[in-house]
């Protein structure tokens, strides 16, 4: 039971970490063009 008092602080920092670096990665743009990535492979650029 004493280890409770260590985890559940930290799982409830782990969340706020995830969510904080997903709030920042979707103000910064990561999300903004998920195609052309995918099709950049195939174009055929000499």
């Amino acid at each position: 039971m004493e280890s409770l008092w260590i985890l559940i602080p930290l799982s409830v920092a782990a969340v706020f970490a995830i969510g904080w670096i997903f709030w920042r990665s979707l103000h910064g743009g990561q999300f903004d063009d998920l195609e052309r990535p995918g099709t950049d492979v195939l174009s055929d650029d000499q």
